[in-house]
C-alpha cells in the first residue's frame, strides 16, 4: 500500500487538504496529516484541522508521495520551511512522488522539482518563474509530479493522486461512489 505525507501549515486551503486527504483515504492509501509545528493547524477560512503528527515525527518515515495543499499564506508557510525544502529535493532524488496544489506548486519551485516541468497553479504563481512551463490544465502530471490549480479542481486532483498511486480500476470505484456526474 502507498504511503503519502500531506503536510499542513497555518493559512492552508481548507477545502483542497481536507479533499485529498479525504480522497486518498477512500481508496486505502495511507495518509499521514503532518502539521509544521505541534497542535491544530487553522486554515485560511478558520477551519480548524488536526494533523495525526508533527512534521518532524512525520520525518522519521518515508513516503511513496508528498501532497502539498495550497491556501495562502499556508503556501509561503511550507516553501519558508527549510524541512519541506530538503524533503522535497529528496522525494525527487529518490524518484518518488511529489504533488501540489493552488499557490504551493511555488513550494516544487522554490525546491528545484519543477525544472525543466510542465505544471499549474492558481493564475499567477508560475508563470514568471525561469525552467517552468505554465499551463492552464486542471491537472498536470510531467512524469512524478502533479500539479493542479485550486479549491475547483481538488477533487479532479486528489483522483489523479488515486489513480497514480492506486491505479485506474481504484480511481472508478472511488469516484464512483461519491456519484460525480
Amino acid at each position: 500500500m502507498a504511503k503519502v505525507l500531506v503536510p499542513l501549515a497555518d493559512g492552508c486551503e481548507e477545502l483542497e487538504a481536507v479533499t485529498i486527504i479525504d480522497l486518498l483515504r477512500r481508496a486505502g492509501i495511507e495518509v499521514v496529516v503532518a502539521g509544521l509545528k505541534p497542535g491544530i493547524v487553522t486554515a485560511s477560512r478558520g477551519v480548524q484541522l488536526v494533523p495525526d503528527v508533527t512534521l518532524d515525527a512525520a520525518l522519521q518515515h518515508s513516503y511513496d508521495m508528498v501532497v502539498l495543499p495550497g491556501g495562502m499564506p499556508g503556501a509561503t508557510h511550507l516553501k519558508e520551511d527549510a524541512r519541506i525544502i530538503e524533503l522535497l529535493k529528496k522525494m525527487a532524488a529518490d524518484g518518488k512522488y511529489t504533488a501540489a496544489i493552488c499557490a504551493a506548486p511555488m513550494v516544487l519551485a522554490e525546491a528545484g522539482v519543477l525544472n525543466g516541468k510542465q505544471a499549474t497553479s492558481y493564475p499567477g504563481f508560475l508563470d514568471a518563474l525561469p525552467g517552468v512551463t505554465a499551463s492552464a490544465a486542471a491537472v498536470v502530471q510531467d512524469g512524478k509530479v502533479l500539479t493542479s490549480r485550486g479549491p475547483g479542481t481538488a477533487m479532479d486532483f486528489a483522483l489523479a493522486l488515486v489513480e497514480t498511486l492506486a491505479g485506474r480500476d481504484k480511481r472508478q470505484q472511488v469516484e464512483a461512489a461519491l456519484v460525480r456526474l
